[in-house]
């Protein structure tokens, strides 16, 4: 297998590794002497496995119900002590005004993270703002219903009242969020706002946050607009913009070198699933070349390009992306890149997103361990 470790192979093998005592390790660990008592196992989640920092991006969980205190629940279920969040639900937590356009429509119901529609033409949101949608013509594109006059001046309104709490946050209670992750041993290493279109004071409002929830940079989708944009403020602020990646390498011509070039505060996102799946060439080529800019690593599994389907997301273990090239290569260097778990493949009505995330967590583990 490709992977370096079949499916069978991993289930025959996961029930005895669960079973193992989970050896405590972290980046620059020292040898401790002999006479020194071995402190008792902690109850904190650790997946850091063979010096290689197993996490997730929080966005994994989105069919589950949302809030900070549940991703902690997540996490500790995963054994996973060091993610990527996803600024709702951190911003949820902090008491950003509700969107009122999810109630006009019917949004956000039940707790659980939804992915709104595209916001009006010409809108600039401060945050999510859908606009209502109409089922489209057979043959035709998505249409959108004009949005009444009342419903235009409630998203301006939310807008500014969005932008208002931001620049004026309490950083009193981003210090209860962090507090209730320092507590629970769970690391929060990139805070993904994707701040690029707001204001100057917003995106300072950002890397702020981000730094005092202990983050090391703020995420956003790759782009031009966005790096020249981000990539010096970042800089200003001591901190890192890490910039996401889809299939823009399947498009000729694409190289990280502009972007690299911005700052050397802007640092890469490298998706390995989505690079693969839209090239078919492996991963490590990128990760040995960019090693010294990429921040963290997006792993999942699927088809490659020339695969039927291609490019499809698939259970670990049962796609093509070489998963265990990678981490045994970030295993032999020793190379502090974070790796987050992004799930994206179909989850199964008897199990859900926290299940399976634990079982690639399993899965990485059985890999370096």
């Amino acid at each position: 297998m490709k992977n370096g470790i079949s499916r069978r192979r991993f289930l025959g093998t996961s029930a005895a590794a669960a079973a193992l005592a989970v050896i405590p390790a972290s980046y620059g660990c020292k040898t401790k002497p002999a006479a020194e008592k071995v402190p008792a196992l902690s109850d904190k989640p650790n997946s850091n496995f063979g010096g290689v920092q197993i996490g997730a991006i929080t966005y994994s969980w989105r069919s589950m119900p949302s809030g900070i205190e549940n991703i902690i629940k997540y996490c500790k279920e995963s054994g996973i002590n060091s993610i990527e969040l996803m600024s709702t639900d951190l911003e949820q937590y902090l008491g950003i005004p509700e969107n009122p356009m999810r109630s006009m429509f019917g949004g956000g119901g039940g707790g659980q993270r939804q992915a709104p529609p595209p916001p009006p033409a010409g809108a600039r949101p401060a945050g999510p703002a859908p606009a209502q949608a109409q089922r489209p013509a057979p043959g035709g594109p998505p249409q959108r219903t004009p949005l009444t006059e009342e419903q235009q001046a409630a998203i301006a309104k939310y807008n500014e009242d969005v932008k208002n709490f931001r620049i004026n946050i309490d950083m009193a209670k981003v210090a209860e969020a962090k507090k209730l992750f320092d507590d629970a041993g769970i690391d929060v290493h990139i805070v993904k706002f994707s701040p690029s279109r707001w204001s100057d004071e917003e995106i300072d409002y950002a890397f702020k946050v981000a730094k005092a929830m202990g983050a090391k940079g703020v995420c956003e989708e790759i782009g031009e607009e966005a790096v020249n944009k981000l990539g010096p403020i970042a800089e200003k602020h001591g901190m890192y913009a890490i910039f996401h990646n889809h299939n823009q390498f399947a498009t000729e011509g694409f190289s990280y070198d502009p972007f690299l070039a911005v700052s050397p505060a802007v640092m890469m996102n490298f998706d390995a699933g989505h690079f693969f799946g839209s090239t078919g060439i492996h991963p490590n080529e990128i990760i040995e070349k960019y090693k010294d800019r990429i921040f963290s690593i997006h792993i999942k599994d699927k088809t490659g390009p020339n695969t039927d389907p291609p490019n499809t997301n698939q259970v670990w273990g049962q796609g093509e992306v070489p998963i265990a090239d990678i981490l045994l290569l970030l295993k032999k260097n020793q190379w502090p890149i974070y790796v987050d778990i992004e799930l994206e493949y179909e989850v199964k009505p008897w199990s859900n997103a926290v299940k399976e995330t634990k079982t690639c967590v399993q899965y990485a583990r059985n890999i370096l361990m």
